[in-house]
């Protein structure tokens, strides 16, 4: 039996801000907002990803307090560089090495030891890892 993560939800103070975030600087992509009453729903998916996240402004969680999803890329320099033409604020590369967490990318180029982090308009952070051994596909 396959056990499939498809969806997170993400705490916010404004959904509004949130959705123009995740959409405009980060570039998901929107697949539902739909309203009834009070309630509301708002989903996004990061291109070529089978998870979405869900932003939900009244979860059990404080916003802000979601640390450590991980978006995987087959190149964290272009996704960078994306990130930053699209506005948002990534953090400069890291690995980690023999002394712990290194500025820069693993020199190897290794699967899974190049990170970037970088947090929404509430302070989620989240984490983008390099596996370049998916190629263009991640």
């Amino acid at each position: 039996m396959n056990w499939t993560l498809e969806l997170v939800l993400v705490p916010v103070s404004d959904i509004d801000r949130a959705k123009a975030f995740y959409m405009d600087r980060i570039g998901f992509v929107l697949d539902v907002d739909h309203r009834a009453g009070d309630f509301r729903v708002v989903q996004l998916t990061p291109p070529g990803s089978a998870c979405s996240i869900s932003l939900v402004s009244s979860p059990p969680m404080e916003p802000g307090s979601l640390r450590g999803i991980h978006l995987v890329v087959a190149d964290i320099e272009a996704a960078r560089a994306q990130l930053i033409e699209r506005g948002a604020e990534p953090s400069e590369l890291y690995h980690f090495g023999a002394g712990g967490q290194e500025p820069g990318p693993d020199q190897a180029r290794r699967d899974y030891n190049t990170y970037l982090s970088f947090d929404d308009p509430d302070g989620n952070g989240w984490l983008v890892q390099e596996v370049p051994s998916r190629g263009s596909t991640a």
